[in-house]
C-alpha cells in the first residue's frame, strides 16, 4: 500500500498531492508540468515536501509531524530515470550488479538471472553502454533498478526519450516485469498508450493537484476527465478476456462485463485476461438496432451524460455494462435527441480496435 498526503511550494507553483494505491503498477498521469516527477522525488527523498506524510507498505518514508524524512539511500527504493543513467566504464553485466549491493528490502526478490531473462540482457551482458540502443540501455537501467531489490520501484517517463520504434520494441519488457514481479511500481507518464498497457491504478494530476485516482477503467470513462486524459484520443479501456478464437476468420471474442467484443485475432487461451482501449472517435450511435450491416460490435445501451460541446462535436457516456465514450458532432446530439436515459446502440467496428489497444492484463 502506498499513501502519498504532500504539500510543497515551490516558488508560483504548489505541490498538493494526495491519494493512495495498493499493489500492482500506479500511474502519475497529467500534461508536462502537472507535478508528476515532483511527488515521485518526494516518495524517493530526492525532495523534501512542507508538510504531509508517505508510507510504503506502512513504513513512514516521511512525516513532518513527527519529524520523521528517511534519507533517500534508507528508503530502499529503486528508480529509472528519463536517461539510462549507466556507468559508461562498467559492462552491462557489472552495471546490473551495482544494484545488487545494498540490502534487500523484505520479501522475495527476483535472481539476477531472472531479471537477464525477464528483460532479455544475455545478448549484452559483455557491452559497454556506448555499444547499446537507447531501448537496450533503458532494459539495462531497469535491470540494475529491479536488482537493487527495492520495496518499491518509480519510473520517471522511462520511454520518454525514446523515438516510436524503440519504444515499441520496450513496451513489452515492461509489460513482462508489472506482470512477473510482485513489485509495486509508480510509473510516470503524459502517454495513454503506455497507461493503457501497464496501470492498474490511475492518479490524474493537473497543476500540482491530484484531480482524481482509482482503475484505469473508470477513469477512462469519466467525461470529466477525458478532455485531461486524452486530449483529441479520449477513449475508454474495457477489461475482459477471451472467450473464444475463431482461427477461420482471424477473429477473436472477449466477454466483458457488458457482453461480447469482437477484435481481430490476439494470442491467448480461453479465460486470458486483455485490455480493450475504444477510441470515442470509433464509437457511432444509434437510436434503433440496425440490421444487415458489417459492424460486428453492436452494443445496447443507454445515455448516461453528455460533455461539453467542443467545436462540432462532443463526448457522451453511454452504459453498456459498463460506461463507455463515445464522440458524436452536435448535429447528431439533436437531431438522434440525444440526452440521459436515452437508449441506443453503440457500434463499434472490429478493424477499429488495433493490436496496441489490446494488451494482456
Amino acid at each position: 500500500m502506498i499513501r502519498v498526503a504532500i504539500r510543497k511550494a515551490m516558488g508560483a507553483f504548489t505541490l498538493d498531492a494526495t491519494f493512495e494505491s495498493g499493489n500492482g503498477v500506479t500511474a502519475l498521469f497529467g500534461a508536462s508540468g502537472a507535478g508528476k516527477t515532483s511527488v515521485v522525488n518526494a516518495i524517493a527523498g530526492l525532495l523534501r515536501p512542507d508538510t504531509g506524510r508517505i508510507t510504503v507498505d506502512y513504513v513512514t518514508l516521511f512525516d513532518s509531524a513527527t519529524r520523521v524524512c528517511l534519507a533517500a539511500e534508507d528508503r530502499g527504493i529503486g528508480y529509472v530515470f528519463q536517461e539510462d543513467r549507466l556507468f559508461p566504464h562498467l559492462t552491462v553485466r557489472r552495471n546490473l550488479g551495482y544494484g545488487s549491493r545494498r540490502p534487500a528490502a523484505p520479501g522475495p526478490q527476483p535472481t539476477f538471472d531472472d531479471v537477464v531473462d525477464l528483460l532479455d540482457l544475455a545478448p549484452l551482458l559483455a557491452r559497454l553502454p556506448h555499444r547499446l540502443s537507447g531501448g537496450e540501455k533503458q532494459r539495462v537501467a531497469i535491470g540494475r533498478a529491479v536488482l537493487s531489490r527495492p520495496r518499491l520501484l518509480l519510473m520517471d517517463e522511462p520511454l520518454a526519450n525514446l523515438d516510436t520504434a524503440r519504444r515499441g520494441e520496450i513496451l513489452p519488457f515492461l509489460e513482462g516485469l508489472c506482470r512477473d514481479l510482485a513489485l509495486p511500481i509508480v510509473y510516470v507518464s503524459h502517454a495513454i498508450e503506455e497507461i493503457t498497457r501497464l496501470a492498474d491504478t490511475l492518479v490524474v494530476m493537473d497543476q500540482g493537484t491530484v484531480l482524481a485516482s482509482g482503475g484505469v477503467p473508470e477513469l477512462t470513462a469519466r467525461l470529466d476527465l477525458a478532455p485531461l486524459i486524452a486530449r483529441s484520443d479520449a477513449g475508454t479501456v474495457l477489461a475482459g478476456t477471451i472467450e473464444s478464437q475463431d482461427r477461420a476468420y482471424e477473429l477473436t471474442t472477449v466477454a466483458f462485463a457488458g457482453g461480447r467484443f469482437i477484435v481481430p485475432a490476439v494470442p491467448g487461451t480461453v479465460g486470458t485476461a486483455l485490455r480493450l482501449r475504444i477510441q470515442a472517435r470509433d464509437v457511432a450511435i444509434a437510436t434503433t438496432a440496425p440490421a444487415d450491416i458489417s459492424t460486428l460490435n453492436c452494443l445496447p445501451g443507454v445515455v448516461i451524460a453528455l460533455g461539453r460541446r467542443h467545436h462540432a462535436h462532443r463526448e457522451i457516456q453511454v452504459d453498456v455494462g459498463v460506461p463507455i465514450l463515445a464522440r458524436v458532432t452536435e448535429r447528431s446530439v439533436i437531431e438522434l435527441g440525444l440526452e440521459p436515459g436515452r437508449r441506443v446502440t453503440a457500434l463499434i467496428k472490429s478493424v477499429a480496435v488495433e493490436r496496441t489497444d489490446l494488451t494482456s492484463s
